[in-house]
Parts: C-alpha cells; sequence; structure tokens
C-alpha cells in the first residue's frame, strides 16, 4: 500500500505514461467527490503525531481553501509538490493504510517475480537474433509458465510444489541471456515500459483501495442494517411496554436534565446514552430527547422500550412527524433529519515548514434539524446536545451550574482553524475573520435566549438566499456564522475530539477527558475503527441483547 506520496514504483516516466497517469488520476478524483468525509481533533499529542499526514477533501466543492485567499486550482500545485500526496489525494485512507501496512517477506516470490522481469525485459532483444528461434521458444515458455505460477500466487506458502524445479531453469536461461550479445538501450527501454505498467497497476489498486475504505466507512454494515429491520419488524408484531406514557411529565419539566440527540443509529445512540447513565451520580433525573427519522422510529422506538439505562428516561420522537413545528418549518426541506455534518477542511498554514504547509482539520457542525430546538422543546430552557458518537466518562451535570451570560450556546472552540481561513466557504463578510471555529458534540443551549433572538428564523431566511446550493453543503458555513458573537467556550478537557481518525493519542489524555468524540470516518462502531480506541465505547455497549446476536453483532 502507498503511504508517502508516490503513486507505485518511482522512476523516470515516458511523457506518453505521465499523460495516461494523469487521466487516470483525474477520473478517481471524480469518482471520489461523492465522499463525505469527517472530523477532527483540537489537539495533535503523542509519539505518533508525526504520522498524521495532510488528507484532500473527497467531499464538498474540493473542500481546500488557503490563508491567501487562493482557490483550488493554485493549492493542487502545493499538493502536487508535497511529498505526502497520498493523504491528500486519499485522505484518511492513508492513515489507515500506514496503520495496517504488512511488509511482504516472501522472497522466493519476490525472486521469482524479479527473474520475470528480467526474462520479459530480454524477451523482445532475444527474438530478433538469428539461429536463436529454438532460444526463444524456450525462453517464451518460461515466462508463461512463470505468469501462470504468479497469477495465483501472494505468498511463498501460496507457490507449488514444482516452483524450485521452474525456479532453477529460469536462473539458468537468464544466464544464457547474458552471454547474448543484445542492444541495452532495448532492454533498458523494455524494462521502462514494464516499470510504468507496474507503477499503473500499482496506482489503480491503491485507487481501489481507497475507495473500497471509504465506501466501507461511508456505508451502514449489514449487521447494523439487520438490528434495525429486526427491530422495526419486532415492534410491529409484539406488544410494547409504553414506557414512555408513564414517565410524559417528566419531558417537559425544566427541573430534570435534558439531554438531547438527532441520529439514525440505534447503537451508536444506545450506546452513548447508556455512558451517560453509567456515569451520572442520579440517574433517574435524566431525560434523553432522541430524535430521529421515520425510517428508523420504530427500531429505536422498541430498542429503548426494551432496553433501561439505570433510571434514565428516554423520549423517541420522529421528527418528521412531529405536531409541534410551526408551519413555516414545515414547509421547509428542513423537516427531515438533518443530524450533525462533518467537513474536512484543507488549507494552507504558513507557519510550518514547506513540507507540511498544507494543512487538515476536522470540523462538525449543527445539521439544520438542530436549528428546530426551540419548537421541538417549547417546554424547555437548557438542554445539552450530544452527537450519537460521543462516549460519556464523567458526570455532567455541573453544566446546568454554568453562568453562560449572554451567551446562547456552550462549546470547545479550536483556535486551530480561524474563520477567515474558511473565507472561500463564507458568503457574508461582516464576520470576524480571528473568530475561533467551534465545535458540535458536547453543546450546551440556552433556547430562551435562542427564541429571543430569533435565531432559528435568521438561519431560515439565509437558506433561501441562496436555493441552488444544497441544505447539506449550506451546513458549514450557516451553522458557523448563526452563533457569532454567541459562543460561550467550554474548557477543553470537556471534550477530548479526534478518535475517529487521530492514532496519536494518548491514553491520558482520553481517560481524563470528560467526553469522548469518535469525530473522523473511522467510526467506533466499524470494523475499520481505530482499535486502540476501540474499547472506551465498547465498554458502554449493550450486551445480552438477542437481536444484536442474532444479527452478529459483537
Amino acid at each position: 500500500m502507498i503511504t508517502s506520496g508516490s503513486n507505485g514504483i518511482s522512476g523516470e516516466k515516458s511523457s506518453r505514461s505521465k499523460s495516461r497517469n494523469l487521466a487516470a488520476k483525474s477520473k478517481i478524483k471524480d469518482a471520489f467527490s461523492f465522499v463525505e468525509l469527517n472530523n477532527d481533533t483540537s489537539k495533535k499529542r503523542g509519539s505518533h503525531t508525526q504520522r498524521r499526514y495532510q488528507l484532500k477533501n473527497l467531499s464538498w466543492k474540493s473542500m481546500d481553501t488557503a490563508v491567501d485567499g487562493k482557490e483550488s486550482q493554485g493549492q493542487e500545485v502545493a499538493q502536487e509538490e508535497n511529498p505526502k500526496s497520498c493523504e491528500l489525494e486519499y485522505g484518511s485512507y492513508c492513515l489507515w493504510s500506514v496503520e495496517h501496512k504488512e511488509e511482504m517477506k516472501d522472497a522466493i516470490v519476490k525472486r521469482l517475480k524479479d527473474q520475470l522481469f528480467m526474462a520479459r525485459a530480454h524477451y523482445p532483444s532475444i527474438a530478433k537474433l538469428k539461429h536463436q528461434e529454438r532460444f526463444t521458444r524456450e525462453l517464451k515458455q518460461h515466462i508463461q509458465e512463470h505468469e501462470r505460477m504468479l497469477s495465483d500466487t501472494i505468498a511463498d506458502a501460496d507457490l507449488p510444489q514444482f516452483f524450485a524445479e521452474k525456479l532453477e531453469k529460469m536462473e539458468g536461461t537468464i544466464e544464457r541471456i547474458k552471454s547474448c550479445e543484445v542492444g541495452c538501450s532495448n532492454v533498458e527501454r523494455k524494462l521502462r515500459q514494464l516499470l510504468d505498467l507496474t507503477e499503473d497497476e500499482a496506482y489503480f489498486h491503491t485507487r481501489q483501495s481507497a475507495f473500497l475504505y471509504h465506501l466501507g466507512v461511508q456505508t451502514m454494515p449489514k449487521t447494523h442494517h439487520c438490528l434495525s429491520m429486526r427491530l422495526t419488524v419486532e415492534y410491529f408484531k409484539s406488544a410494547s411496554p409504553q414506557r414512555e406514557l408513564l414517565n410524559k411529565q417528566k419531558f417537559e419539566d425544566p427541573a430534570f436534565y435534558h439531554y438531547v440527540m438527532f441520529s439514525r443509529n440505534v447503537l451508536a445512540a444506545s450506546t452513548t446514552i447508556n455512558s451517560t447513565a453509567m456515569n451520572s451520580k442520579d440517574s433517574g433525573s435524566i431525560v434523553f430527547h432522541v430524535f430521529t427519522d421515520t425510517q428508523n422510529f420504530y427500531a429505536m422506538k422498541h430498542w429503548f422500550d426494551r432496553n433501561s439505562y439505570l433510571d434514565a428516561n428516554v423520549h423517541v420522537t420522529n421528527i418528521e412527524d412531529h405536531n409541534k413545528l410551526s408551519k413555516d418549518v414545515e414547509s421547509l426541506e428542513r423537516q427531515q433529519l438533518w443530524p450533525t455534518e462533518e467537513f474536512r477542511v484543507t488549507f494552507h498554514n504558513h507557519s510550518q515548514p514547506l513540507r507540511r504547509q498544507m494543512k487538515t482539520e476536522y470540523i462538525s457542525v449543527f445539521g439544520h434539524s438542530h436549528f428546530l430546538l426551540p419548537d421541538l422543546l417549547p417546554s424547555l430552557n437548557r438542554v445539552v446536545v450530544l452527537d450519537d458518537d460521543m462516549i460519556v466518562q464523567k458526570d455532567l451535570s455541573s453544566l446546568w451550574n454554568l453562568n453562560m451570560g449572554d451567551k446562547v450556546i456552550g462549546a470547545v472552540q479550536f483556535c486551530g482553524v480561524r474563520l477567515g481561513q474558511l473565507k472561500a466557504y463564507v458568503e457574508e463578510n461582516n464576520f470576524d475573520a480571528d473568530s475561533c471555529v467551534w465545535f458540535s458534540g458536547l453543546n450546551v443551549i440556552e433556547l430562551e435566549k435562542w427564541r429571543d433572538l430569533g435565531i432559528t428564523s435568521l438561519h431560515d431566511q439565509s437558506l433561501q438566499k441562496d436555493s441552488s446550493v444544497s441544505h447539506r453543503l449550506e451546513a458549514l458555513p450557516r451553522g458557523l456564522l448563526a452563533f457569532q458573537d454567541l459562543i460561550y467556550p467550554l474548557k477543553g478537557s470537556w471534550v477530548q475530539s479526534g478518535l475517529g481518525y487521530d492514532y496519536g493519542i494518548s491514553r491520558i489524555d482520553i481517560e481524563k477527558a470528560a467526553t469522548l468524540h469518535y469525530n473522523g470516518v473511522m467510526k467506533p462502531w466499524l470494523d475499520l475503527a481505530i482499535h486502540d480506541y476501540k474499547s472506551y465505547w465498547r465498554k458502554y455497549m449493550t450486551n445480552g441483547e438477542r437481536f444484536m446476536a442474532e444479527c452478529n453483532i459483537h
């Protein structure tokens, strides 16, 4: 696997091969354009931090922006010159491939391949020699035998029993080749052609691996789809306990600690809720409001009717069928579920050495459904919003005692990215370019101040100005600017982010954080998750649920 920027075996390439590779690269960039990547970490730590390479955005409009205002064309040049262009082209796949790279230790297979290359390089010259027809046929036969043998072989253990005989015969043939008078320039030319073909093949397999990786991290695992379907079927087959009816008054009582979550993932949402309840000093005072869509509502409903989390109360709501939404909201596309959106942005960082000037960060922001909170929870004031890729490790009740003054939202800010560095995606000019970017994940919301300032109406108006841009792509600029000068900065110890992509986070930093945010494409419920961080999530995963066992979720 390619991990340091070269696209295969290095070497001088002909202009014809270069043009072929450029065309191939252009095609694969187009093929990746639909993939939405994620995430960011607020700090870079540990001895593994050096392995965090610069990543190229594969999602929104080639989301590479420069501090000096240059657009993507100028940045492409900088990226091609960067020796770590693998990450710039393939994104977090390269981080994953570095960690899972396996060294080839099969010496016999290597030797057979070397023999095959040498024989192929000399064959055209030998075929032109007079009185060498028999030797030419013999060489061609050995080449074909090697090709057949290597076509089904990856490691030495895969070799057939007769490989030693073939290897010895080819060795003798190559020695005989060296005694023939052939033009060195012809052999060199043929070797270069073989080199180009091998490089193209390596590049193709890298693109294929990267595509499959991104497909794997962006699609729901089959086991999770099975769980959702089984729960939905079971909801209509059996009588649910209707536990929510017994706790209906608690759902609107401001005296309780109200948490909010927007999610389509049953297992992720339940794990976040379980971790919150288990680390709470008084789980009976917790109320969770889980908003989902019609497709996942019945699975969510049945799951939380079947499972309890100490004394915590869980209320599942179908946001697409909510009778408290105003008529103006109901007419918008936003009536659908729009959970947290995550974007990877790349820009120039001139404070770093030339080799590391291309900087990539991950930003998670509110989806459009978050702006419906004042309508969804009309009787409440302060709520805490959690993303479903969060794990809670400490009691969060002190968040309700924060004096936020005239601020609307409490969030962890990340000053590694300033709004001015994202000006290519923000049409408005009336913002503070030096303002730090804030993250979703763990947020404290003052709904009364939100209503007084009419933030939802302002957000709706900004969306209607440009109907040509999809709501999903508008989430980044609108989400960041909606709360300009209204952010109460939370201490960094509340959240440790980056567990979905950063291999360099130390165990000490993880264990002292109040919450863990698995922002990034390598979510903890995926097989492609970062192994060292997965145990912190699995610790709170529901056990003993028969549907999980039947769907092979362990």
